[in-house]
C-alpha cells in the first residue's frame, strides 16, 4: 500500500502545474516537431534526455551551445515557416487566440510583442484557486509547498510565482512590512530569502527554490496586509525564473502529501499552544487568524524557529 501511494505520489510531482497553460506539453511538441509528447522533466531542458534525443536526431551540434543560443524549437520553426506564413510561437502553443505572424524570425528577445505578453502575464490579477482544507488551514490545490511555509506555483513559460501559504499569515498574524528581494536577486533554495516584520519583531523566511527574482509585487510592498488577506492570490510575492527546477521540486510538498505535511505542522503549533488545544484539529474547529497576538506566551523567536526554519540556533 506504501508503495502504491509512492508511485501516485511520484505521478502528482511528475507534471508542472500552471496558470491557465497547458504546462505539461513538451516545447517540441509545441513547436510541431513531434505529435504528442508530455513534459516530465519540469521544463528543464539541458537535463532532458528527449531533449538531447530530437536535438542528435535533428543534427543540431552540441558544440554550438552557449547562453547566447536561441532554444532548440527556434531551429525547427525557422525552417518549417517562411516570410508571410510564418506564425507567431504564441499562436502555435495557444497562448494567444488571433492567428498573428511572426516579422522577427522568431527572435522573440528583441519582440516588442513578446515582451508586452510577458509583462502581462506579470501584471494581471491571478485567478482564485481552489482550496483544500488541512486542519483548518486553506491550501491552494495544485502549489507547491516549502517546509518554511511559502508556496510557488509554475506559471507560462517555466517561471515561477512565489507567496506564503495560510498557515504562516495566520501562526504570525498581518505583517507591518515586507522585505522583499530586489530585481536581479540571486535566491539559492533554503536559505533566507526574504523577511516581514510586526510590531518590532522580524521574521526571515528560506527561498523554495534557486532562481533570479523577475518581478516584484509592488502592491504588498505598499499594502502587507494583503499578504494575511488573500496569501494565495494578490498576496503573492515575486516572480523568480527557476534554476534547474526540476531538481527544486525534489525538495517541495505538493498533492496530498503536502496536506499531511501541513497536518503535522498544526499538531505542532497545538502543542505549543498547550495540552487543552492538542486535540482542537480534530473537533473542525477554524484555525486562529492570529496565533502570535493571541498567546504572546510562546515567543515570536519560537514561532520563528519551528515553523519558518530560520533565527538563531
Amino acid at each position: 500500500m506504501k508503495r502504491l501511494f509512492n508511485r501516485e505520489k511520484d505521478r502528482e510531482k511528475k507534471f508542472v502545474k500552471g496558470f491557465n497553460v497547458l504546462e505539461d506539453e513538451c516545447i517540441w511538441m509545441k513547436a510541431g516537431v513531434v505529435n504528442f509528447r508530455q513534459c516530465d522533466n519540469s521544463f528543464d531542458c539541458s537535463s532532458c534526455p528527449f531533449d538531447k534525443g530530437m536535438r542528435k536526431a535533428m543534427g543540431v551540434d552540441e558544440r554550438l551551445k552557449t547562453e547566447q543560443a536561441a532554444p532548440r524549437w527556434v531551429e525547427f520553426l525557422q525552417k518549417n515557416y517562411y516570410g508571410a506564413s510564418r506564425p507567431c510561437r504564441h499562436a502555435l502553443t495557444g497562448r494567444i487566440d488571433a492567428p498573428k505572424l511572426c516579422a522577427m524570425n522568431y527572435e522573440c528577445y528583441h519582440c516588442s510583442f513578446d515582451q508586452m505578453l510577458d509583462e502581462m502575464d506579470i501584471a494581471r490579477d491571478l485567478e482564485s484557486p481552489q482550496y483544500l482544507s488541512a486542519s483548518g488551514y486553506q491550501m491552494a490545490d495544485g502549489y507547491y509547498y516549502h517546509m518554511g511555509h511559502s508556496w510557488s506555483r509554475f506559471e507560462h513559460g517555466g517561471r515561477i510565482r512565489v507567496g506564503v501559504d495560510d498557515f504562516l499569515v495566520k501562526v504570525f498574524g498581518s505583517a507591518r512590512s515586507l522585505n522583499l528581494p530586489p530585481l536581479g536577486e540571486k535566491m539559492q533554495q533554503n536559505k533566507v530569502g526574504w523577511a516581514f516584520a510586526r510590531n518590532g519583531h522580524e521574521a526571515a523566511v528560506l527561498s523554495p527554490i534557486t532562481g533570479t527574482i523577475l518581478a516584484v509585487n509592488h502592491k504588498v510592498r505598499e499594502h502587507p496586509e494583503m499578504v494575511h488577506e488573500d496569501p494565495y492570490n494578490t498576496g503573492w510575492l515575486f516572480i523568480m525564473e527557476p534554476v534547474m527546477p526540476k531538481r527544486n521540486l525534489k525538495g517541495l510538498y505538493f498533492g496530498r502529501e503536502s496536506v499531511q505535511w501541513m497536518e503535522k505542522e498544526s499538531q505542532r503549533l497545538l502543542s505549543l499552544m498547550g495540552p487543552e488545544y492538542k486535540d482542537l484539529a480534530a473537533t473542525g474547529a477554524e484555525s486562529i487568524s492570529d496565533v502570535y497576538g493571541s498567546f504572546p506566551e510562546i515567543g515570536w523567536d519560537v514561532l520563528v524557529k519551528t515553523f519558518l526554519r530560520t533565527g538563531q540556533k
